[in-house]
């Protein structure tokens, strides 16, 4: 639940960011949104692969910082983007 609330508030930051630049914001937001799902799925297949599946908890943690570097992967792409020519 925590986890939907964070990506609400990071795909606010990440469209008001495309907007900045003259991008459209709902496309980078949907690049959040799916960033974010593979990347956790990853972290938890390379969790699992790692510590086993007894800790549940350390599993789902480590698949959270995970999803969070997709996030990075995706803000720095955008700040890499070119700023708009009317701004």
């Amino acid at each position: 639940m925590i986890e939907i609330i964070v990506l609400f508030f990071l795909g606010r930051h990440i469209g008001k960011m495309a907007a900045g630049k003259g991008l459209s914001p709902n496309k980078w937001i949907l690049r959040l949104i799916l960033a974010w799902v593979a990347t956790e799925f990853v972290g938890i297949i390379l969790g699992i692969m790692m510590f086993g599946i007894g800790n549940l908890f350390g599993l789902m943690m480590f698949a959270i910082a995970c999803a969070f570097g997709g996030y990075l992967l995706v803000r720095k792409r955008l700040e890499d983007m070119p700023d708009s020519e009317g701004s």
